[in-house]
């Protein structure tokens, strides 16, 4: 039987760096008052013209080349997990399939909001281990400063830009960077937390013209906060089971950068130590699908993880939606 193996890891984020102090010359805020609400100091907006299939094929040409990829044709399959999209129609990935020399691989988008990049790695793990494809490329993207409000302060002090992706491959069973199992789940009831009103066929069928501010992500903040705690720590709890671990075998968590109490309070509820939560919102903020391959490059790159170590995923976000996933760590060079 085929096993997916983590083979390759690149990152990328635009050139724009935007601090709290100049969002405090937007709103009425302070360095102060995101930094202890969220533990964001700052983080990247695409400038004008930039999209996030651009920074999709950046991070996608990145985790090839970690990976030894010289011909992107030897990849069969390429997902990209993104709440914005090129466009409505089509998705962003064959775009991007064709930019990195792809071929004719399959490509396809996912939009489970902030899990997205843990669904995508379950399905391209799926496909590999079916026998479907030998190799997959992984992306997680997001231009979220294309969706925020210019009258939100709350939103906009949170959400940045950037992309990550990952390359998995055919490997053996004991091989370092094996993904070893999954846990997704789903709460529809909870749709109207996180969403952005406009744009797509509930609000155009309606026959009335959407408000102004309907174009843009709203989010629902104190009630996600709980949801996310809970349906992450419930989530990994359920993939530790899986495979057989305990939250003592866990070397490192790797959530989603929500907000740096929810990442805390997650640890918490499974008994791990702070030191133990990879964080690195404070630089980059919340990227949504983008923040755990982005959260992975910047440890991998500090050298804090080992080969063979024992890594959690887990991630919540909007539908509502959420998922873990387990992993050794492999021997690779994040790009």
């Amino acid at each position: 039987m085929p096993y997916a193996v983590l083979r390759g890891l690149g990152a990328h984020l635009p050139s724009r760096r935007v601090t709290n102090a100049e969002l405090a010359t937007l709103f009425e805020t302070s360095d102060e008052w995101i930094t202890t609400r969220t533990g964001i100091r700052e983080r990247y907006w695409a400038p004008p013209g930039q999209s996030t299939g651009d920074l999709a094929t950046e991070a996608g040409r990145a985790a090839l080349k970690s990976a030894g990829l010289d011909d992107g044709a030897e990849v069969g399959l390429l997902i990209v997990a993104t709440t914005t999209p090129d466009h409505l129609c089509p998705g962003t990935a064959p775009d991007v399939a064709a930019r990195l020399g792809l071929g004719h691989a399959a490509a396809y988008d996912i939009a489970a909001v902030c899990s997205g990049f843990v669904y995508a790695l379950e399905a391209a793990a799926n496909a590999i281990e079916a026998g479907r494809v030998e190799r997959a490329l992984v992306i997680g993207a997001e231009t979220y400063s294309t969706i925020l409000s210019p009258n939100d302060r709350t939103t906009s002090v949170i959400f940045g830009d950037g992309a990550g992706a990952v390359v998995l491959s055919c490997g053996a069973g004991d091989e370092p960077g094996r993904l070893l199992g999954f846990d997704l789940g789903s709460d529809g009831t909870g749709k109207d937390l996180i969403r952005i009103p406009a744009g797509g066929s509930r609000q155009r069928s309606s026959g009335l013209p959407a408000a102004e501010d309907d174009q843009y992500f709203t989010m629902q903040g104190k009630k996600v906060f709980a949801h996310a705690v809970r349906r992450m720590s419930d989530s990994s709890l359920a993939v530790l089971e899986s495979v057989g671990w305990s939250a003592d075998d866990v070397a490192h968590l790797v959530g989603h950068q929500a907000n740096l109490r929810i990442l805390r309070a997650v640890a918490e509820q499974l008994g791990l130590d702070a030191g133990r939560a990879v964080a690195n919102i404070d630089r980059v903020g919340n990227t949504s699908a983008a923040s755990i391959p982005l959260a992975l490059a910047d440890a991998a790159a500090a050298g804090t993880f080992r080969t063979g170590e024992r890594l959690l995923l887990t991630a919540f976000g909007g539908g509502l939606t959420w998922g873990s996933a387990a992993l050794t760590w492999p021997d690779i060079v994040p790009v």
